[in-house]
């Protein structure tokens, strides 16, 4: 499936088969794909929490309002960051990188989010936001469904899964076989009032 018909083809399916399991080899695929989505000063801060342990989903289906996606759909993706990835052996991140590139870029990263909470979580958003929509694409490509969701109780989650203090939930993402067709578009915006050239 080219790009284009995996854009045009995606929605976010709310029903999947229980049964199906995706293969190692597919879900290494997914994730090494989405690994590849782009990051602020390449600092890398996204994390795949794969949840496959069937209580720790249905304690997180508990805390999602009863949402059946959470426990049946093939793989359930608690996305996370690292608020602080931009603080952990950042050279890391550049270390493949010529030498005067490297100078110039690693100490950038600490100027441009030591002491700025809201700049570090606003990048974590993004990043999540990325790599969602890597991971959506993805599966589609691969045959799969998804659906990214906020409906849970981002609090509780975290105490189940034992989310480090550094670190935020963005969102899940479920991948599987779907079992019921999106409905119709329900209505699609203009693209002259979406669109906005120049200036507002």
């Amino acid at each position: 499936m080219d790009t284009f018909e995996a854009i045009e083809s995606r929605r976010s399916i709310k029903l999947y088969d229980a049964d199906h399991e995706m293969t190692d080899v597919e879900i290494d695929k997914l994730l090494s794909l989405a690994m590849l989505s782009p990051t602020a000063f390449n600092i890398q801060n996204t994390r795949f929490l794969i949840v496959r342990d069937p209580a720790i989903r249905q304690e997180i289906r508990e805390a999602s309002w009863d949402q059946e996606q959470v426990t049946d759909a093939s793989l359930l993706i608690v996305l996370c960051a690292d608020l602080k990835a931009w603080d952990k052996d950042p050279a890391r991140y550049w270390e493949k990188a010529p030498q005067d590139i490297q100078e110039l870029l690693v100490p950038t990263i600490g100027d441009y989010y030591a002491d700025k909470d809201d700049v570090q979580r606003d990048e974590a958003m993004r990043s999540c936001g990325i790599a969602a929509q890597t991971l959506m694409l993805t599966a589609k490509a691969m045959g799969y469904d998804s659906c990214p969701m906020d409906g849970f109780d981002f609090e509780k989650v975290g105490e189940i899964v034992n989310l480090p203090e550094d670190h935020i939930i963005s969102m899940f993402v479920v991948i599987g076989k779907g079992i019921q067709d999106a409905w119709e578009r329900p209505g699609q915006l203009p693209m002259d009032e979406v669109c906005i050239q120049n200036s507002f």
